[in-house]
């Protein structure tokens, strides 16, 4: 079973779940921690949704790093993970998050529910704030008038008043909405809302 087989897979089924949804976004190789870490499959909506995908030629040496760093920003997230590491990947991510396992079979690969995941309990703001550009955010700050003072400070400044100033939900809505209208990842114009590859910490003003 190869890895790009599993993500083409996984694409598919996704595009099939949200082919009615015209504000959802399917994106690639999402960052998060400024990029120090990129989730396989994210989607975009009214909620932030994550898949990482471990397939039976993978290790799981990243995936509890991993497990923690998205388990404070994406509202569900989903292991798709190969027969061989079931069991034991299954351990190393928060019960909340969803399993779903990757048999390979004749023909291609079935994609079979395991567990299904459950909304994050603890997402955590500032990280979140973290996934938008500096001019977006202050852009945010501006639309609830708490950007005097904050122009010229430092991009992780004014990512914790995003952080400590709105409500949780606020905020990430305002994030998700930024998230879904960009134009332009990795500064290449993207003619479609599937295929887009994301990297939060690739604008020269950070």
């Amino acid at each position: 079973m190869r890895d790009a087989d599993v993500r083409a897979e996984v694409r598919r089924m996704l595009a099939r779940e949200y082919a009615n949804d015209p504000e959802a976004r399917i994106v690639e190789e999402m960052g998060v921690w400024s990029g120090s870490v990129r989730i396989d499959l994210a989607v975009i909506n009214s909620e932030l949704n994550g898949y990482e995908l471990k397939s039976d030629r993978d290790t799981l040496e990243r995936l509890p790093l991993q497990a923690e760093l998205y388990s404070r920003v994406f509202d569900y997230l989903v292991l798709v993970v190969g027969k061989r590491h079931v069991k034991k990947a299954s351990t190393l991510v928060p019960e909340w998050w969803g399993v779903t396992i990757a048999v390979e079979k004749e023909g291609g690969i079935s994609l079979e529910r395991e567990r299904i995941p459950k909304r994050n309990p603890s997402p955590d703001p500032y990280l979140v704030a973290q996934l938008l550009w500096k001019e977006e955010a202050l852009e945010v700050l501006e639309c609830h008038d708490l950007a005097k003072g904050f122009y010229g400070k430092r991009i992780k400044e004014i990512h914790e008043r995003l952080a400590t100033e709105l409500d949780f939900d606020v905020l990430a809505a305002e994030v998700r909405v930024f998230l879904k209208q960009r134009s332009a990842w990795l500064r290449k114009t993207i003619p479609c809302q599937l295929d887009m590859s994301v990297n939060t910490n690739l604008n020269p003003r950070l």
